[in-house]
């Protein structure tokens, strides 16, 4: 732990200007605050505060910054209060600090909401001050070095969890990798640790296959490569994390040995002509894996992010990445929007001026719900951007992948609703269209047209989908009322005699609800049951009466069917929450719920097709694996092992193939959704006795 002289000498190192008295006062402060607290570890509980100063002052921020990282626990943890911040700091450290005070527990029906929750206060004191962000990311990286000493291992799951979910895209999408790499790693290792310890081992027999030595021995070629053409260079190399490795196996479904780039180097020049010098003496001297350069220098990132990429086939043959920046590059893209708030530059007051924040704040707006708010932050956060164009030459940018819809979103909210078409590059093409780089889109529009559900199939901006959902929100009360009108009329029917309006009015009083169609949409939602409704509407009629429930709701919820119309899940694609949808219903029959991929859709030519979502309440269902295994002993207990330690139920198992040195065997196993499901892909491909596995 910094010392108190330490820390400020160290502040006062790289800003001879810094408000030391501020510093040594809130110092002071924290550690009376503090008194006696211990961590976990068994620390003083202010050593943590210290530690977290101690981080923001290795990218050189403010005085301001430091402050608030020492106090940044006082209030929440502490008999401090706000005015005191204020009064001995001033209005700025504790406008901060409170922006940055542990957020106090919500009340909520579920984990996730209370992470939503969350992050929807985060994000509204982020909007104001970006040094918010930047102190709470200091905050959990030290949390996270230290998360080994907590011993409720769910606790230590859960802080993970919401690590990798959300402060490790933040600090991504603010360009402070280092600050992401550290998060994703320390957070991979404790949600899946068999995982990583697979990985982690891999890439150390990797290297001793390679001599000991071979990063270093790749590096000193390149370097010296580049100097016999002229360009100094500081050329780095390393092996990619094991997350970073981890997402690319789930990503493109195969295993460890079938993954070919697993080194990168990195090439720091003077300047951005050497830069592009770098990579054409680096392609003419390797061969270049087509699809794999990228030029952030002429088109950043959205965080500010400069460099090229670049992947080639190395003398090893092996596939190495390569990046290409200057030393202005290099710093930014450590330390990200961080390095804007170093000394020399000042504080800048407010941050909404970065376009993905003010996206952010937007859907905070206009979300419906936590949950949805957690969604689509998340997906903010970790998509890669492209650009388009308007046909009048206005750049738009927008995640990979994004279609039509999300572009005229992306415009205008009208434009978006109206939406009934578009022409890519003066071509008319389908709504689910994905945009590419420098498309130019003209969305065709008509004043009759409203938004479409299937739309939330394909598009993914957070805009568009708050807005879609919003709308169809809308729709579905009136046609959940409409249902509960119906229910309402049956069960009027089972009593006695039909009540007037005003024992409507009594029943409405006894349960509590404004108006009859509130009553409805209670009805059909299954807030109150049938005898309820009967006992309110004519007391005493249920007893006796032998009336019985109505039946259980099912496990299994879609939105887009008309209710009470029959279905049932292919039996060809098995598809499971997460999936994307389609019904086939035929005369005569009820509807068939296929994937979107599903081979037999090819048969529905005469079939109608519907547009169908999961519904918020969907228990699960089962999936089909195929997996290929290797002969030997205990190699299926392995399976089992991680089937199991990933809360998924085996139903059946079937040898489907034996080839010497290698066994096929198919499992129908139980999950959550096609989340669950990837995780548990993933962990059968690090696994050491799986070749392949794949869904079928």
């Amino acid at each position: 732990m910094l010392r108190q002289y330490e820390l400020v000498e160290k502040v006062k190192g790289y800003d001879p200007d810094a408000d030391e008295a501020l510093i040594n006062r809130a110092y002071v402060f924290s550690m009376k605050a503090h008194g006696s607290q211990t961590r976990a570890s068994g620390d003083p509980y202010f050593s943590h505060p210290i530690e977290v100063a101690g981080i923001l002052t290795d990218l050189r921020l403010d005085d301001e910054t430091i402050a608030t990282a020492i106090l940044h626990d006082t209030i929440e943890d502490t008999v401090a209060t706000p005015e005191e911040i204020q009064k001995h700091f001033g209005p700025n450290v504790a406008r901060l600090v409170d922006g940055v005070t542990k957020l106090s527990k919500i009340e909520a029906q579920s984990e996730s909401q209370r992470a939503a929750e969350n992050l929807r206060k985060f994000l509204l004191a982020m909007s104001d001050d970006i040094r918010v962000l930047l102190v709470k990311l200091a905050d959990r990286l030290h949390n996270m070095r230290t998360l080994h000493f907590i011993k409720n291992e769910e606790k230590r799951r859960r802080i993970a969890r919401e690590t990798m979910d959300i402060y490790a895209p933040l600090a991504e999408r603010i360009g402070m990798y280092e600050f992401m790499t550290e998060m994703q790693t320390l957070a991979f290792r404790e949600i899946e640790p068999a995982a990583y310890e697979s990985i982690t081992r891999r890439l150390a027999q990797l290297n001793k296959e390679g001599g000991g030595d071979l990063i270093q021995r790749i590096g000193r070629g390149l370097k010296a490569h580049l100097e016999a053409n002229g360009v100094e260079a500081e050329v780095t190399g390393r092996e990619k994390h094991p997350y970073s490795i981890w997402r690319k196996m789930a990503e493109r479904h195969v295993s460890f040995e079938q993954l070919s780039d697993v080194m990168a180097f990195r090439c720091i020049v003077g300047s951005v002509e050497d830069c592009y010098r770098t990579l054409g003496l680096i392609h003419q001297r390797w061969p270049m894996v087509p699809g794999r350069f990228k030029d952030f220098i002429s088109t950043p990132k959205r965080n500010g992010y400069r460099s090229l990429h670049t992947t080639v086939i190395h003398d090893e043959q092996m596939r190495i990445e390569v990046q290409i920046r200057t030393h202005e590059m290099h710093a930014q893209a450590e330390n990200g929007f961080a390095a804007h708030w170093a000394y020399k530059e000042g504080a800048s007051e407010v941050s909404t001026d970065h376009p993905w924040i003010s996206d952010l704040v937007e859907i905070l707006e206009h979300a419906a719900s936590a949950e949805e708010l957690l969604e689509h932050t998340r997906m903010a956060m970790y998509q890669d951007r492209i650009f388009a164009f308007t046909p009048k030459g206005e750049l738009i940018q927008l995640p990979k992948g994004a279609t039509p819809v999300d572009f005229a979103y992306a415009v205008h909210t009208d434009l978006g609703d109206q939406t009934v078409g578009a022409k890519i590059n003066g071509r008319v093409m389908p709504l689910r269209t994905p945009l590419n780089n420098g498309d130019q889109v003209e969305i065709l529009v008509s004043k009759a047209q409203h938004p479409q559900p299937a739309w939330l199939g394909y598009v993914v901006t957070g805009k568009a989908r708050a807005k879609i959902r919003r709308w169809v929100k809308s729709k579905e009360r009136e046609e959940t009322v409409a249902l509960g009108r119906k229910i309402f009329d049956e069960i009027v029917a089972r009593l006695p005699e039909a009540p007037g309006w005003e024992a409507i009015a009594e029943a409405l009083r006894r349960l509590n609800l404004a108006d009859d169609e509130a009553l409805f949409e209670a009805i059909a939602l299954k807030r109150v049951d049938d005898l309820q409704v009967m006992e309110a509407l004519n007391p005493g009629s249920t007893t006796g009466t032998g009336a019985k429930p109505p039946p259980q709701r099912t496990a299994i919820s879609i939105k887009g069917l008309t209710p009470g119309v029959a279905f049932q899940l292919a039996e060809c694609c098995h598809p499971i929450p997460g999936d994307r949808i389609v019904g086939l219903r035929r005369e005569g029959e009820g509807i068939e719920v296929h994937t979107i991929g599903c081979d037999a859709l090819a048969s529905g030519i005469d079939a109608d097709w519907v547009d169908l979502a999961w519904g918020d309440e969907t228990d699960g269902g089962n999936a089909r694996l195929a997996i290929v295994i290797k002969n030997q002993p205990g190699a299926l207990a392995a399976i089992a092992g991680v089937l199991g330690s990933h809360g998924a139920n085996i139903v059946s198992m079937d040898q489907t193939a034996r080839d010497g040195s290698f066994h096929t065997f198919q499992f129908d196993i139980e999950v959550h959704d096609l989340q669950h499901l990837m995780r548990i892909l993933a962990a059968l491909r690090a696994s050491d006795v799986v070749s392949t596995a794949e869904r079928l």
